[in-house]
C-alpha cells in the first residue's frame, strides 16, 4: 500500500476535540485501507498476494461489503478462496490429525490484512504523536484539551507511555490522559443515571427532560469499546 494511505496530520485529528482522537486516528485508517482495497490496489500484486494470504476479520469484510464494489470484493475473494483451496485444504482429509493444517487453518481464521495494515500505521502515528507532546507546548495543551479519550485508547496510550516518553513529560501525560477519561465517564455516569429516571413515572409527559440523556447509551456503548454502535 502506498504510504500516503497512511499520510495523516496528528494536529488535524486533535484539532476538532471531539471524541476519542486514537479513535479518529484509527477510523480514518480503516476507511482509506478499505478504500484503497477496493480500488487501486485490487490490481497490485504484492497487495493481492497479502490478502490473499492473511484474508478479512468480519468487521473489516463488512466495510468492504458496504462500499458496493460487488465486483472488485468478488475478484479479491475469488483468489483469496483459491488461497485456502489449494494451500491449506488441498483436499486431503487428514487436516486435523498430527501435523500442519489445523494451525493453518486457525491462521486464516485469525488474520485480517486490514488489521495487519491499521496495526502498523496507527503505531507509526502515536509515535509522531508522543514525540509532538514532548516536543511542541502546543500539541502538548491541545491533547490535554480533547474531549475524552475511550477506555481501550485510554489503556492503550498509557501502557505506550512509559516506552516513548522521557520522565520529564510522563507524568503530566499520564496525568492528561486520566484526566480525560475520568471527566468524561463522570459525565457519562450523570446521563445514564438520568436516562434510567426518566423511566421514572412521576417523569413522564411532555415537560419532562431529557438533558443529554437520550443517546448516553450508545456513548456507553462507545466508550467501552472505542466502537459506535450500529
Amino acid at each position: 500500500m502506498a504510504d500516503s494511505i497512511y499520510t495523516i496530520p496528528i494536529n488535524e485529528i486533535f484539532e476538532p476535540k471531539k471524541g476519542c482522537p486514537i479513535c479518529a486516528i484509527r477510523d480514518t485508517l480503516e476507511q482509506r485501507c478499505v478504500e484503497y482495497i477496493m480500488g487501486a490496489a485490487m490490481m497490485e500484486p504484492d497487495v493481492r498476494i497479502e490478502t490473499n494470504r492473511l484474508g478479512f476479520c468480519k468487521d473489516h469484510l463488512g466495510m468492504m461489503l458496504a462500499q458496493r464494489n460487488r465486483l472488485s470484493l468478488a475478484l479479491t475473494l475469488q483468489t483469496h478462496l483459491d488461497e485456502i483451496r489449494k494451500n491449506v485444504l488441498n483436499g486431503k482429509r487428514e487436516m486435523f490429525h498430527k501435523g500442519g493444517k489445523a494451525k493453518s487453518i486457525s491462521k486464516i481464521n485469525s488474520t485480517c490484512y486490514v488489521c495487519n495494515k491499521i496495526d502498523g500505521a496507527l503505531a507509526e502515528l502515536l509515535d509522531t504523536m508522543f514525540r509532538l507532546y514532548e516536543r511542541d507546548e502546543d500539541f502538548k495543551a491541545l491533547y490535554g484539551e480533547q474531549e475524552a479519550l475511550c477506555l481501550p485508547h485510554y489503556e492503550l496510550v498509557c501502557s505506550l507511555a512509559p516506552e516513548k516518553l522521557s520522565k520529564k513529560f510522563l507524568t503530566s501525560f499520564l496525568e492528561d490522559s486520566t484526566r480525560l477519561v475520568t471527566d468524561y465517564i463522570n459525565t457519562l455516569y450523570e446521563d445514564v443515571s438520568h436516562f434510567c429516571k426518566m423511566f421514572d413515572y412521576r417523569n413522564t409527559g411532555p415537560e419532562a427532560d431529557w438533558k443529554n440523556a437520550k443517546d448516553s447509551i450508545e456513548r456507553t456503548a462507545w466508550f467501552l469499546t472505542s466502537y459506535h454502535p450500529k
